[in-house]
């Protein structure tokens, strides 16, 4: 493993690791009234898009963090559009 490969692996793993706490967050207390449904729509869609260019280059680094990154928002976004569309406190039941 050269060190541009190295510097992609750990690349992937934080900025995958720095998601986990909002996912956890969210999980645990149910609630999705602080996600913004405008800034996870686009995020999802970065990722998602950062997903199939890593697919075109042949990137493992690039797919694992994106694969698993964007499942986690893709769960997140989904719950934030069924589960919080008021202006009141929503939580998931």
């Amino acid at each position: 493993m050269d060190t541009v490969e190295i510097i992609g692996y750990a690349a992937a793993l934080l900025t995958t690791i720095s998601f986990l706490p909002q996912a956890i967050h969210t999980w645990k207390t149910q609630s999705v009234e602080d996600i913004s449904l405008g800034m996870y729509g686009t995020f999802t869609l970065g990722v998602i898009l950062w997903l199939i260019y890593g697919i075109i280059i042949n990137n493992i680094p690039i797919i694992l963090a994106n694969t698993v990154t964007g499942s986690l928002s893709v769960v997140i976004l989904i719950l934030k559009i069924r589960h919080g569309n008021s202006n009141k406190k929503q939580e998931i039941k």
